[in-house]
């Protein structure tokens, strides 16, 4: 017997229904049992993890952390930008990756939050900068600095005490001094503190040329034009060699900038570990001195 299209009509808002209560069903197993000041005075049912990122560790961890001293973190401020034709345009983001656990481990007390992957790259439209080139992503200035003041008033509300910004790129700088002086006038009345150590990138880009020429008595004897020099490539193959395109240009009998080798791997990988060491200890003591003078 053939079904009229009125019982069609029928069996398909009867299957329509049926999901519909399923999915309110799974919708209400899927809500918290607990209620927000439950959750957050439980004991952690599983042991932690040890990782300097904010990310990677869960609500309790953060917490838990939080009450035994962990009461530092850094916000590390990248970009994403042209850097010539072997780097990827992540490079600063990916310096950072190595950078802020390196630094966090020399505090002692401190976490990492994410990277701030976006930041003023040039004037996008017209382009200027780094905007010229594809792939480029920019912030314009006010874009920016909110960006970081709700980032640094979020983990204000979370606890931290000393919330510090750190930033790889020249014109990240001025972005954060505005944002802390800001924040400085509105915390006044507030146990935390906020930071911006412009140490990280001057004199750490500096100072960092320097002891690699100096102690480690490596040095460029050339410039190949590009924006790229051995201090960021080393420094970028600590995190992932691929980002530097190491096996295509060994390839490509082009695995050198500036005059100095990037292979054996293992030996340009140990010079980005020397570098990241001694730039993370000269920022790890400016941080220490902005938090000891706030005191």
């Amino acid at each position: 017997m053939k079904t009229s299209l009125f019982e069609k009509f029928l069996n398909i808002n009867s299957w329509m229904v049926t999901l519909a209560l399923l999915g309110v069903a799974q919708s209400g197993l899927s809500q918290n049992r607990f209620s927000d000041e439950e959750l957050l005075a439980m004991e952690r049912p599983i042991a932690g993890i040890q990782s300097f990122w904010l990310e990677e560790l869960t609500f309790l961890e953060i917490r838990d952390l939080i009450a035994n001293g962990t009461t530092t973190v850094i916000i590390p401020t990248g970009g994403i930008e042209e850097n010539g034709p072997y780097l990827t345009i992540g490079k600063h983001n990916l310096i950072l990756e190595a950078s802020c656990p390196a630094i966090a481990e020399k505090l002692g007390d401190a976490l990492c939050a994410p990277v701030v992957k976006f930041v003023p790259g040039g004037n996008i439209d017209p382009p200027t900068g780094a905007m010229k080139f594809p792939g480029t992503i920019s912030l314009n200035a006010a874009t920016y600095e909110a960006l970081l003041t709700d980032i640094a008033n979020s983990l204000r509300q979370s606890g931290f005490s000393d919330i510090v910004f750190i930033g790889d790129s020249g014109g990240n700088q001025r972005g954060m001094e505005n944002v802390t002086t800001k924040l400085k006038s509105e915390w006044e009345e507030s146990s935390a503190r906020i930071h911006f150590v412009r140490e990280f990138y001057s004199p750490g880009w500096e100072e960092t040329e320097s002891f690699t020429e100096q102690e480690l008595g490596v040095a460029e004897s050339s410039h190949d034009g590009y924006h790229d020099d051995i201090w960021v490539t080393a420094m970028m193959m600590v995190s992932d060699p691929e980002q530097v395109r190491f096996e295509q240009r060994v390839e490509a009998g082009l695995a050198s900038i500036n005059g100095v080798a990037i292979f054996p791997l293992e030996e340009a990988i140990e010079l980005g570990k020397q570098m990241i060491e001694f730039r993370s200890e000269l920022t790890a003591n400016a941080i220490r001195d902005s938090i000891n003078i706030k005191r």
